[in-house]
């Protein structure tokens, strides 16, 4: 009985939760960092190619770009979750 009871202390008293919600979190904004790189990329190289098609990129290029940035946004909104 008494090891049931030291072992419920130790797991209230270590949380690691939060550390791990936070290299989560580092870990998942990898992916939209990177994303959002190749967007611009992507925009850049195609008006680079093609000038009198910049503004139809750029619709485009923020568009995904948005898009990129809710995973981003989401995986924060996880973060705060996991750490409260």
């Amino acid at each position: 009985m008494s090891n049931i009871v030291l072992a419920q202390a130790a797991a209230e008293t270590i949380n690691l939760n939060k550390g791990l919600a936070a290299i989560g979190y580092g870990l998942g904004a990898i992916g939209p960092g990177i994303g959002v790189g190749l967007i611009f990329a992507a925009v850049i190289n195609g008006t680079a190619r093609q000038p009198e098609a910049q503004s139809k990129l750029q619709g485009i290029g923020y568009a995904t770009f948005v898009l990129t940035e809710v995973l981003a946004l989401i995986g924060i909104v996880i973060y705060f979750i996991a750490s409260a």
